[in-house]
């Protein structure tokens, strides 16, 4: 008899009618939580669909959003950023500080997508069969944790700011600053134990989905109202604001 005994692997997080990837090794693919699992499916590149059914998994939606990634650098990224030097030109500071902040936020997500930036394949390691076992490293979810953090922070400060302003846009924000918090919950509990806490994580992401799903209607319904607005229709969706929120300079300096 051999001194030397196979090992036992464990029960595998993998979700039924997962496909293991070729560059992965069966021990690797079967530690990984179900979360890494969706993140690495090669079906992901066929989905489609906005970050809000992504994170919920509506229509086996999955992963990071790698299939939309091209979305977040022209329609997240870029039409922010052009929308931002828009408003800044005709005086609204604050919305082109809005436009700016989260235009820069999807550059920088969809960067960090993008494998030629070397985002998650630097944490993989030298012995790592694959660049995408970056992601499920304490030091990469961390990183992004803390980065969703502070998003969370500034979106507060958005917020607090749209209290004297209008009702929509609390919500838009709340509702948004709530979606980075449980972002950067779920990325935590899986850094601290990716097994573990795959349950918790997997349903923080579900409810960041949610919360999200309230603030991308917020922000329909703000859009949908301006431009009923612009055309002059009969038909008006009021946007609640507050009479406080709307001096203009002079009266301010006054």
């Amino acid at each position: 008899m051999s001194s030397q005994q196979a090992p036992q692997q464990g029960p595998t997080l993998a979700p039924p009618g997962a496909t293991q990837p070729a560059d992965l090794s069966p021990e690797m693919y079967a530690r990984l939580p179900i979360v890494f699992h969706k993140m690495m499916k090669m079906e992901m590149r066929k989905n489609f669909g906005c970050a809000t059914l992504i994170f919920m998994g509506w229509r086996q939606t999955s992963g990071l959003g790698a299939a939309t990634i091209g979305t977040f650098f022209f329609q997240g990224g870029v039409m922010m950023i052009i929308g931002s030097v828009l408003e800044w030109v005709l005086g609204n500071s604050f919305f082109a500080v809005v436009f700016a902040t989260y235009g820069g936020f999807w550059l920088s997500y969809a960067a960090t997508l993008n494998p030629s930036f070397a985002a998650f394949s630097s944490y993989a390691g030298p012995t790592a069969h694959s660049p995408a076992e970056g992601l499920a490293t304490p030091g990469f979810l961390s990183s992004l944790a803390f980065w969703l953090l502070f998003m969370g922070l500034i979106t507060f400060i958005f917020f607090l700011c749209s209290m004297f302003m209008s009702f929509v846009f609390m919500i838009l924000f709340l509702s948004l600053c709530i979606t980075f918090l449980l972002l950067t919950g779920a990325l935590f509990a899986l850094a601290n134990d990716p097994v573990g806490n795959a349950r918790v994580g997997s349903r923080c992401i579900v409810g960041a989905g949610s919360s999200l799903f309230v603030t991308s209607m917020s922000g329909w319904y703000v859009f949908t109202s301006i431009l009923f607005s612009v055309l002059g229709l009969p038909i008006k969706l009021p946007l609640l604001e507050f009479s406080c929120g709307r001096r203009s300079k002079e009266e301010v300096e006054v």
